[in-house]
């Protein structure tokens, strides 16, 4: 398709379709002259998933093409590439990102409800026999995530210990299990990450809508609706 129709199927302006793909977002299109090029579905499908990421995830140009980057890399295996890919997103707030107002001891060190909470997301992982997610550790900016907010968690008076959140892990993890049978059934290991990553900005607003959903649900069936 020319980019006219590449504009016209995905809904995107040619003006940004341009700009994307002059920051590296989009790959060129196969040249047929000296002024136009031809698309084809891989790069509609490329240019949904940037729009989705930039408008829908609010992920900013210069990390939507580190993340990019990691989903065509294909020296890298699908575990790495995944990984890699959905680490490289945004991810919550992580010890040190705010002063000893949010829970930090404004220096260089860390309060005792980060340690404690550190060490209750170890014991979890290995309630679990998350090898992987123990080895990695501060490596993973999802790990860092999860200890911060535990330690928030505590310093509210919350405890979050490893007991509590291991039926939320377990149940997560049959998420996780749904998630990559579906990436699988994509044929390529590019459509694969990119699905993934999708996925991973799209699909938690799901989760977090039917966990609301269910807790009202649930409230309404124990005290009623008064």
């Amino acid at each position: 398709m020319r980019l006219a129709e590449l504009g016209e199927r995905s809904g995107v302006a040619i003006a940004t379709i341009k700009y994307y793909l002059r920051e590296g977002l989009l790959p060129p299109g196969r040249r047929v002259s000296a002024t136009t090029a031809d698309y084809d579905e891989g790069h509609l499908r490329r240019l949904r998933l940037v729009r989705a990421m930039i408008q829908v995830g609010q992920v900013p140009v210069a990390r939507v093409r580190e993340v990019l980057a990691y989903v065509d890399d294909e020296s890298l295996g699908r575990t790495m590439r995944l990984g890699a890919a959905l680490w490289a997103l945004p991810h919550g707030p992580e010890q040190g990102d705010g002063g000893a107002g949010e829970g930090g001891d404004g220096g260089d060190g860390e309060d005792a409800a980060t340690t404690a909470a550190r060490a209750e997301v170890d014991r979890l992982l290995r309630m679990l026999g998350w090898s992987t997610a123990r080895e990695l550790g501060e490596l993973s900016p999802v790990h860092r995530s999860l200890v911060t907010a535990v330690a928030t968690l505590t310093r509210l008076g919350y405890p979050w210990d490893a007991a509590l959140m291991a039926p939320y892990a377990r149940l997560m993890h049959q998420v996780a299990v749904r998630d990559l049978d579906f990436v699988e059934t994509f044929p390529s290991e590019a459509e694969k990450a990119e699905t993934a990553v999708a996925a991973t900005i799209l699909f938690q607003p799901v989760l977090k809508a039917l966990h609301r959903l269910a807790q009202e649900e649930e409230s309404a069936r124990r005290y009623g609706l008064e």
